[in-house]
């Protein structure tokens, strides 16, 4: 850090398995991907291309390259893999991964239905070619899925090779594990976390008090995603007690 400071939480260094933010890109150019990594990047673990905006970035290898320089490992959104699922494609979706040399996969069913045990034979299949984040949750507000359901996805998809579960909250933070106002659906959370070890679980978080609900509850380390590139450096000072919100949280009483 730029200088001394006491009282500040121990944040884990990176490369980190735990206390990651995962940064989403929905279409950042070439030049703003140089920006935000040249103040970021210490911060940044892992960087997603949103929904299907790989199809249609005209610089995507440039732009990959760009997050390859800092050794931030980049993957396409959960709903690429659908699309290419959808369509009887998922040895084009090996390959094009290979191609973009994209060394993690999320599987997701948000958009699509697919039979649970079919979920978890991709998962078990892909992780020979990538790291696989899977992704819990329906993107449809109207579909609420019950505590004990949460927890028996995510266990049998950590079985199946999954080296993170993500909570689904969409870009915007307002289904999944949140009400449609992003509130927190805090019964659900809790619940989660008295079965599955909350270091296994990315928490979509793009609101900032949904980010402080997080921070408050697990700790500077937890696992946090979908944080929108501008809030970056927001995020990190309020993981560290270095905003308003958290400001004593680390502090001696």
């Amino acid at each position: 850090m730029n200088f001394n400071l006491s009282q500040i939480p121990d944040r884990y260094v990176k490369p980190r398995t735990h206390g990651i933010t995962m940064v989403m890109d929905k279409g950042l150019s070439v030049q703003e991907a140089k920006n935000f990594m040249s103040v970021s990047y210490p911060h940044v673990d892992i960087v997603k291309l949103g929904f299907g905006t790989a199809y249609v970035t005209p610089t995507l290898k440039e732009k990959l390259e760009v997050y390859r320089e800092y050794d931030i490992p980049v993957y396409f959104g959960g709903t690429l893999f659908e699309a290419f699922l959808v369509r009887n494609q998922m040895d084009d979706y090996i390959n094009l991964c290979k191609e973009y040399g994209i060394r993690y996969i999320e599987v997701s069913d948000g958009s699509i239905t697919i039979p649970h045990a079919e979920k978890c034979g991709y998962i078990e299949k892909l992780t020979k070619h990538a790291t696989i984040l899977s992704e819990v949750g329906s993107k449809d507000a109207a579909h609420i899925i019950p505590p004990y359901k949460w927890i028996e996805l995510m266990r049998a998809e950590l079985s199946a090779g999954a080296t993170y579960v993500i909570a689904e909250a969409r870009e915007a933070g307002n289904v999944g594990i949140y009400r449609g106002s992003g509130e927190v659906r805090e019964g659900l959370v809790q619940e989660i976390l008295t079965q599955i070890p909350e270091e296994k679980i990315i928490w979509e978080a793009p609101q900032k008090a949904q980010q402080l609900y997080f921070l408050e509850l697990i700790g500077c380390n937890v696992n946090l995603g979908n944080i929108a590139p501008t809030e970056m450096i927001a995020l990190e000072a309020m993981r560290v007690g270095l905003r308003g919100d958290t400001f004593e949280l680390y502090l001696d009483k």
